[in-house]
């Protein structure tokens, strides 16, 4: 299930995910990028088996928060499940995007951004990830602009913002 909201992500309900990617609801969301102390992004590429964007690569975790489960709670479990890793996480905006997917499924979402920064290795979730890199922001800046369809269309719209905001956040290690 996720949360549906309005425009200014306020709730108004719930929906089984799959319908709601179906019917193009909007709904929240969360994106997880994780920092180390040679300021590196940890990426990782999605599983091959996923429902959509299946093997590109993305933000180091990203998923929806349960009915009643708050936006950061949510993003420390999911950073737990996928990544296997345990960070202090700061919210650094939200925004809202629609991206439709060739499967016609739809992402709509008011997808909230958290930063958090730490040295701990990933034990990754093979069911959810397939393989992870860290890479210095310039550099994966560069390497989306050569190969856009590398990387998942979520991913390319929240680096834009991301990339301003990575070095007005002091994050201790």
């Amino acid at each position: 299930m996720v949360i549906l909201v309005d425009e200014n992500d306020n709730p108004i309900g719930t929906m089984p995910k799959m319908e709601a990617h179906e019917k193009a609801m909007l709904h929240r969301a969360f994106s997880v990028f994780i920092l180390n102390a040679n300021d590196e992004v940890l990426l990782q590429q999605r599983a091959n088996d996923k429902y959509h964007s299946a093997g590109l690569w993305t933000n180091t975790c990203c998923s929806h928060p349960h009915p009643g489960e708050d936006t950061l709670g949510a993003a420390r479990r999911r950073l737990k499940e996928e990544m296997g890793m345990e960070a202090d996480l700061q919210f650094v905006f939200k925004f809202m995007y629609k991206a439709p997917f060739d499967n016609l499924l739809t992402e709509h979402e008011i997808d909230h951004v958290f930063i958090g920064k730490t040295d701990q290795l990933p034990v990754i979730n093979p069911e959810e990830v397939a393989s992870y890199k860290y890479m210095k922001p310039e550099d994966i800046k560069l390497d989306m602009e050569q190969n856009p369809q590398s990387y998942t269309v979520w991913f390319r719209i929240i680096f834009n913002e991301f990339y301003k905001e990575i070095f007005t956040h002091k994050l201790a290690v």
